[in-house]
């Protein structure tokens, strides 16, 4: 049954800009940041402590959490790789922390350098150290639907590693499609399988848009029951270790599909679109997103008459 509630979460931060060749400044993430929480998104995953000769676009994750107003109603996010990533993020004062598990091993060597099972032995051990800290924990399985250097990722195999990473006790789980290759039947019937393993469980989606199925593939998660989803302004990004991976699904045009659904997620259209037309000034390129194009429907002030 499909929610009437759905929560954004904001990865342009992070996600949309990590593979973008214009390394944008501390100064110009904040200002994204602070205007995504304008529209009124309330999680955002603002910064990557990973190794910045790696992702370069991220090297300044501490400064832009030093730079971010504290606020109580508004969960700052960094993604973590590994035990010294986690301990930056929790120096940071992030919140919450996102640990990504491959669920190819291909994949998994690639991005990582690990097995996928060295992964979630790690995750486990940063899953102890979160709590402990007071911080939240999410594991966003990756790779989901396909890899870029393997092809498929079998369903059971991709449900054995799911079941491996919810006995570390994490809050919540993400599925990504992370090259953006999943069709909704593929989609609904996975998040059913994972609902299945965990019930009560927190579920969300993280979709690329690569071949046009990413608002397809939302719609068929909220549909079997995810509760939250990833987007990012105006469609930018990509990751840097999957050939050919464009951005999430633009938040923009997520919000607009889930509005005219009837569907709450507490963040204003316009705003957003204003924002992804900033961030394409900053980018020196507009982004893929349709909404920022064609206008919103129907005008804000003829809603519910």
């Amino acid at each position: 049954m499909t929610a009437r509630k759905v929560e954004l979460i904001e990865v342009s931060p992070r996600d949309g800009l990590q593979n973008e060749p214009e390394i944008l400044s501390t100064e110009t993430k904040v200002e994204l940041i602070n205007r995504a929480v304008a529209a009124g998104v309330r999680r955002i995953e603002v910064a990557s402590f990973v190794n910045p000769k790696r992702v370069p676009q991220m090297a300044d994750a501490e400064a832009v959490m030093a730079a971010l107003p504290a606020r109580d109603d508004v969960t700052y996010i960094g993604l973590a790789l590994n035990m010294r990533g986690l301990d930056r993020a929790i120096a940071a004062g992030c919140r919450e922390v996102n640990y990504a598990v491959v669920a190819s091993d291909i994949f998994s060597e690639r991005n990582q350098g690990t097995s996928i099972e060295q992964a979630i032995a790690v995750g486990a051990d940063m899953i102890k150290t979160a709590h402990d800290a007071g911080v939240r924990f999410t594991i966003t399985f990756s790779a989901v639907f396909g890899c870029p250097f393997q092809g498929e990722v079998r369903p059971e195999r991709v449900l054995e590693v799911v079941a491996a990473g919810l006995a570390a006790g994490p809050d919540e789980i993400a599925l990504a499609d992370t090259i953006g290759v999943a069709v909704p039947s593929q989609v609904a019937d996975m998040f059913t399988e994972v609902a299945k393993l965990a019930p009560g469980a927190r579920l969300r989606g993280h979709f690329h848009n690569t071949r046009n199925t990413g608002i397809a593939n939302a719609y068929a998660a909220i549909e079997a029951g995810a509760a939250a989803l990833d987007a990012s302004i105006g469609g930018f990004g990509g990751c840097p270790f999957a050939p050919a991976a464009t951005g999430n699904v633009p938040s923009e045009d997520l919000v607009y599909m889930l509005n005219r659904m009837g569907i709450e997620t507490g963040v204003d259209i316009d705003g957003l679109i204003e924002t992804a037309d900033w961030l394409g000034q900053q980018l020196g390129k507009p982004g893929p997103a349709m909404l920022g194009r064609a206008g919103n429907f129907p005008p804000a002030e003829l809603l519910g008459n």
